[in-house]
Formats: structure tokens, C-alpha cells, sequence
């Protein structure tokens, strides 16, 4: 079984287990936060794990198209239109900064996108004349369970969106495996590696960079555009610094170079907290403590620490 045909089979599988074992429509709501985050950390595995690259500034680009969905169908769009606008005008904004910006490194990279993501932050909670400023705006137009109805299938709309951002982030998990493994993937991995490598290999250095933040930037978008959709509502704090910070700890913890680790990284960060419910005051404590344990013992993080172990006992 090819990779891109394994990634299809494994993450349809993970979508169908989940409906088989939720007892509650609140398990369906939480599946399809996690299905949404999972699809922004895709992107930033393609950014982070693929060419090593840092982003702080995600965020915006996740806002925008949350924004997109959220005040285009008030001039006549209809919504998953207007999630496709948000995701092109998102691509589009990060060609045209990328440029610059992907010609530094480090610290110097991190702290630029950054301030990226604050500038868009800035607009979103200032123009409050088309966004609604630091309230937000309530985001309607779009409902899952209307497409199951077309085919003849009743659900409820916890169920409705489970069922479809489950489909997107199949096909984002899978679009980013086979990119992994092409020919243009491989290329990003040799930036990863090195840039002076790469670019003696032939490999223009520039443009995969280029390429990598774009692609990370629809990811983005898309999730956005989704979580709008599904809360009915949307305020500046998705563009906030906090939520960036969110997303890469997500793939980091999951494994910056796996996909699969970016569902896995979205899973725990999303889940464990209403797990650890339990312990009250102690909920951040006892989560911070998950964390470090985990980037201790498995500084790779858990998917590729996981499949070393198994590669091991082969």
C-alpha cells in the first residue's frame, strides 16, 4: 500500500471509529474541533516538518478565513464560496509577504510572521465597520445537515459537521502526504536539511519556501473558514498571538514531520483539556505537566517516537 493510499485508508478509519464509539452529540462537537485544528496543523507540518520554517503568525491567516466566511454571504456569496475566497485570499497574502519575510531565519523569521499575525489582528479588532470590531460577528448561512439531507440521510447537526470536516481533513491529510512523497516534497525536505545543499541540487530555495508558507496559509484559511462556520460566530481572538502558539505546539507535540502527528497533536491538545475537567483548579497545571513529560521522553514528538519503538521491535 502506497503512502497516499495508507493515509486515505487510516484517516477515514479514525473518522469512522470516532462515530462508532461517541455516546453523545457533545463527543460529535469536540471530534470536529479537533478535525478543524487538525487541518491548520497539516499546514504547519508542511511548513515546520517539510522545510523547517517557523510561524507565529498563523493565526491570521486561520482569521481570514473565518472572516471570509463570516462577511462575504452578506453581499450575496454563498458560504462555501466564500470559505474558498477567504482560502485563495489568504494564499494570496502569503505570496506577497512570503517574499520578504521567507528570506530571513531563526528567531529573526518567527519574530516577523509574528508581527504578521498582529497586524492582521490590528485590522480585524479596529475596522470595526466590516468585522465588528473586538465583539465579533455572528457567522451564518451554512449548515452540513442540509447536504446530508440531499442524498437522503438524516442527521443531526453535531453529527452533520463531524461528518464533513472529517472529509476535509481526509483530503487535506492525504494532499499533504502525497506531497511528502513527490518530487516538489522531497525538494522542501532537502531545504529542511539545507539550503546551500538543496539549492547546489538544483532546487530553487526561494520558491519552495515560497510554496511551503502558501500551501501552510490555505491550510489555515480553510480551518478557519470551517470553525466560523460550525460557532456561528467569530471575534479577532483567532488571529491572536496565543493561537498561533496553539497550532505549532500542536504539531510539535503530535511530530513536526508527520502528518499524522498533526491529528494526533490536535487530538490531545483539544481533547485532553475537557478530559481534565476533573481536576478543577489544577486542569492547566496537570496539562502543562502532560506536555513536558511528553517533549521530554519523545523530543520528536509522539507519532515518530511511537513508530520507532514499533520499527525497534521488528
Amino acid at each position: 500500500m502506497g503512502p497516499t493510499l495508507r493515509a486515505l485508508v487510516i484517516t477515514a478509519a479514525l473518522v469512522v471509529l470516532g462515530a462508532l464509539v461517541f455516546p453523545s452529540s457533545y463527543y460529535y462537537r469536540v471530534g470536529s474541533l479537533v478535525f478543524i485544528n487538525a487541518i491548520s496543523v497539516t499546514g504547519i507540518v508542511v511548513l515546520l516538518g517539510y522545510v523547517g520554517l517557523v510561524s507565529l503568525g498563523h493565526a491570521g491567516f486561520f482569521a481570514i478565513g473565518a472572516y471570509a466566511a463570516a462577511i462575504l454571504p452578506g453581499y450575496g456569496i454563498p458560504s462555501l464560496l466564500a470559505a474558498l475566497s477567504g482560502a485563495v485570499l489568504a494564499g494570496l497574502l502569503a505570496l506577497l509577504v512570503g517574499r520578504p519575510i521567507l528570506r530571513l531565519s531563526g528567531y529573526y523569521l518567527a519574530i516577523a510572521t509574528l508581527g504578521l499575525g498582529m497586524l492582521i489582528w490590528m485590522v480585524l479588532s479596529k475596522e470595526a465597520w466590516l468585522t465588528g470590531g473586538p465583539d465579533g460577528m455572528v457567522v451564518s448561512g451554512f449548515n452540513p445537515r442540509d447536504l446530508f439531507r440531499f442524498v437522503g440521510l438524516k442527521v443531526n447537526t453535531a453529527e452533520a459537521w463531524y461528518w464533513f470536516t472529517g472529509l476535509v481533513m481526509v483530503v487535506g491529510a492525504v494532499l499533504a502526504v502525497n506531497l511528502g512523497n513527490s518530487p516538489w516534497g522531497r525538494a522542501l525536505k532537502a531545504v529542511h536539511d539545507s539550503d546551500v545543499a538543496a539549492a547546489s541540487l538544483g532546487v530553487d530555495v526561494a520558491k519552495a519556501k515560497s510554496a511551503a508558507f502558501v500551501t501552510s496559509a490555505v491550510y489555515a484559511a480553510v480551518a478557519g473558514a470551517l470553525l466560523a462556520l460550525a460557532n456561528g460566530y467569530i471575534s479577532p481572538d483567532t488571529a491572536g498571538f496565543m493561537h498561533s502558539v496553539e497550532m505549532v505546539t500542536m504539531a510539535v507535540l503530535g511530530g513536526a514531520g508527520s502528518v499524522y502527528g498533526a491529528i494526533v497533536g490536535s487530538l490531545i491538545l483539544t481533547a485532553l483539556p475537557q478530559v481534565l475537567t476533573v481536576f478543577a483548579e489544577y486542569e492547566n497545571l496537570v496539562l502543562g505537566a502532560v506536555m513536558v513529560l511528553t517533549m521530554i521522553l519523545m523530543r520528536r514528538g509522539l507519532v515518530p517516537a511511537i513508530a520507532d519503538v514499533l520499527r525497534r521491535r521488528k
